[in-house]
């Protein structure tokens, strides 16, 4: 059997000022722990998080902007990391992840564990 690496999972989403309703919102939960629910019953989650929309952009110069980087009508939403026995594993993951179903992507990449 192949060891299993840790993966990240980026959900990017194109921002909306248009509030969800209240069953909608309640929809997005349900696909959402389903998800979630699947991976961890596979013990191949290790951490997921979701990002607010307020932040500060700090430029090269050390500039701070209150904004979050929008590129190409997508900002980032949240990330999951799981454990896969390949990037095309993982990939396979991110294929039932619900921010697809809502016109996002997932970009899934390889860790790169820091050296000390």
């Amino acid at each position: 059997m192949k060891q299993l690496q840790d993966y990240m999972l980026l959900f990017r989403m194109q921002p909306s000022e248009q509030q969800p309703t209240q069953e909608q919102v309640s929809q997005m939960q349900q696909q959402w722990g389903t998800f979630i629910g699947g991976i961890a019953s596979q013990a191949k989650l290790i951490s997921t998080s979701r990002l607010g929309f307020e932040g500060i952009l700090i430029n090269p110069s050390l500039e701070a902007t209150n904004c979050i980087n929008i590129s190409n009508n997508q900002t980032l939403m949240g990330n999951m990391v799981v454990k896969a026995s390949s990037l095309s594993e993982a990939s396979e993951i991110a294929k039932g992840c619900p921010v697809l179903s809502l016109g996002g992507s997932v970009e899934v990449r390889n860790i790169i564990p820091m050296q000390t």
